[in-house]
């Protein structure tokens, strides 16, 4: 080679390759300590892509999982509620087919009183079951409503409405008293046929407040406000079809990626009409209350059937769920993640270049000094 002093071009490559030589091992340092093969665009912008698209998926699958959690829980509460009541219902099979033998007689009124009781229990467990503030076995889970009529308005008087049950028709109207208070009916064809219930005396709402109205006939409940007053058409409220309420179980918009599910009433006026108070003072109607009663085990085996199978239905997409995660994290981790034998023997390389590069470079900056011994 020549002896040139302008220009060192052992030197200068012997700093190019170590400048190579340490990026690469600050690669590897980076890959080596954030466990990623790609933690930027530049490393790999098509793997970048590909994987933030399976992590938004299993972010989105996460909680679709949860959504399947928090779905059998609210059917576990409802079937729990259809348990007791199947609990109750047979009780009450056992009193009528106690009532209805002659040789019960002398204690019908204990017979009858009890159950009375459990027809209570019963409407009351309906309407007092929910879950995170949705009543989910009074009949109204999934069920809307319009309004219609002159006061049936918020502004006009009707500040709200509970306890409707699916596809039934109700007429509200009122009637103004001498003394200013107003007697209020409510009807509506139902299970057993037309109800039609009249509460007296009903005082107008104060300013600023709500007055509820409950038929317990037809277990409506009704909210008026200040505005109310009464007219001789009064309204109507219009209550749905049950619509079956949707469980998100997937990450798109489309209907194979939700479960829907529909909840029946349980209340007594639900199951059967013959479900009625004070059937079993006497021996026949405690005969004729056993056919109501077996019609009302009849209609709720077949609410808790669709429970359960609603359950299960649940359980399968909460396993599908728990596979499809599994089998995204995989793929992202063969895109994203970093071989860590691989990238530890690249290191180990890189490292040991460095250092060769280090001394070679000091080495090529020494060749120089050379020359000067030309001049002795």
């Amino acid at each position: 080679m020549g002896f040139r002093i302008q220009n060192n071009i052992a030197a200068m490559n012997a700093q190019r390759n170590l400048s190579i030589s340490d990026s690469a091992m600050s690669k590897s340092l980076e890959r080596l300590s954030s466990g990623y093969r790609i933690n930027s665009a530049k490393d790999d912008a098509a793997g970048l892509s590909i994987s933030q698209g399976f992590r938004a998926s299993i972010a989105s699958y996460n909680v679709a999982s949860r959504n399947v959690t928090e779905g059998n829980a609210l059917l576990q509460v409802a079937e729990g509620a259809m348990d007791q009541v199947g609990n109750m219902l047979t009780r009450l099979k056992e009193l009528a087919t106690q009532a209805a033998s002659a040789n019960a007689s002398s204690n019908l009124d204990k017979i009858n009183a009890e159950g009375n009781q459990l027809l209570d229990e019963i409407d009351r467990i309906a309407n007092s079951t929910e879950y995170a503030g949705s009543k989910l076995v009074d009949g109204s889970f999934g069920v809307s409503d319009t309004k219609t009529g002159s006061w049936t308005l918020a502004s006009a008087g009707l500040q709200s409405v509970s306890g409707l049950q699916s596809s039934v028709t109700y007429t509200v109207a009122a009637v103004t008293q001498a003394d200013g208070s107003y007697n209020i009916t409510a009807s509506a064809t139902l299970a057993g046929g037309r109800v039609s219930q009249t509460v007296y005396g009903v005082s107008g709402a104060a300013a600023g407040a709500t007055a509820e109205v409950s038929f317990a006939a037809l277990g409506l409940k009704v909210t008026i406000n200040e505005n109310f007053t009464a007219t001789s058409s009064g309204g109507t409220i219009i209550a749905s079809a049950a619509a079956a309420s949707d469980f998100q179980v997937g990450t798109r918009n489309t209907s194979n990626d939700r479960i829907g599910v529909t909840l029946s009433s349980i209340k007594t006026s639900s199951l059967d009409a013959g479900l009625a108070a004070d059937q079993l003072n006497t021996a026949a109607k405690a005969q004729a209350f056993l056919t109501a009663i077996d019609s009302a085990i009849n209609k709720l085996n077949e609410y808790r059937g669709n429970v359960g199978a609603a359950q299960n239905r649940l359980g399968y997409a909460a396993a599908n769920l728990a596979t499809t995660i599994e089998n995204y994290t995989a793929a992202d981790s063969v895109i994203r993640d970093v071989d860590m034998a691989a990238e530890m023997t690249s290191f180990t390389k890189n490292q040991i270049l460095l250092q060769a590069g280090t001394a070679m470079l000091s080495q090529a900056n020494q060749s120089p000094q050379m020359i000067l011994s030309l001049f002795k």
